[in-house]
């Protein structure tokens, strides 16, 4: 049992109970409070991540090995 979900479907993203419009289409670098969310980590980041998308990512992760 978790205390507290991200999760995203097709349109939205929701953090816990609130739930919004995503931003991207991959759902990378939803803001939130300040943080941004990383589907790929599943967990926040304190900055942007620096890639347009998640093809970027995962192109540079299997380049260079991990981020």
């Amino acid at each position: 049992m978790s205390l507290w979900k991200v999760e995203m479907d097709e349109e939205y993203i929701s953090f816990g109970e609130k739930r919004r419009r995503k931003t991207s289409a991959k759902g990378c670098n939803e803001p939130f409070k300040g943080r941004y969310w990383c589907p790929r980590l599943r967990w926040f980041a304190k900055a942007p991540c620096p890639f347009l998308n998640r093809q970027e990512c995962d192109s540079y992760r299997r380049q260079c090995g991990a981020l």
